[in-house]
């Protein structure tokens, strides 16, 4: 069994990005491209009152600009996740879901996470949205990369 973070619980409290014992947390977005509306004006990518719709930090909800916006055409843009620079805050997974539709959520990445025995994110989780999943199905994704996982496509 390993840790997992359910998306449909979570509430992006923050906690993921200050409280795994490794130095940059083991949690970090996920982006469902299959849900992804590819908007110009992206909650999850723009501050709320963001003056342009542009890519410059002053206009980015992500402290450390880890979602890259690529044009596509009149009015598309891909958003991309560098999980190096994603610290697993969660601040763009709260705007997507507020005013978007919820392709961007959180997830353990098992490439990085430990495994502890009593991991400290889920004893600070407020809504306890932590669990312990098969290691054959580490993870609890959305839209048809769910299924693509899981080989039922």
């Amino acid at each position: 069994m390993v840790w997992q973070l359910d998306p449909n619980i979570c509430v992006q409290c923050e906690k993921c990005s200050q409280n795994c014992v490794l130095p940059q947390s083991a949690v970090k977005v996920v982006h469902s491209f299959s849900m992804c509306g590819y908007c110009d004006l992206c909650s999850g990518y723009l501050q709320p009152g963001a003056k342009s719709r542009d890519t410059g930090a002053e206009n980015q909800l992500c402290p450390t600009g880890a979602i890259k916006r690529t044009f596509v055409e009149d009015p598309y843009f891909e958003y991309t996740i560098d999980k190096d620079l994603c610290i697993g805050c969660g601040k763009c997974v709260k705007g997507c879901g507020a005013f978007g539709n919820g392709s961007l959520y959180l997830q353990v990445n098992h490439d990085l996470c430990l495994n502890c025995n009593e991991c400290s994110i889920a004893r600070s989780c407020p809504s306890r949205a932590y669990k312990r999943v098969p290691a054959s199905k580490p993870y609890i994704l959305r839209g048809s990369e769910a299924a693509r996982f899981l080989g039922k496509q």
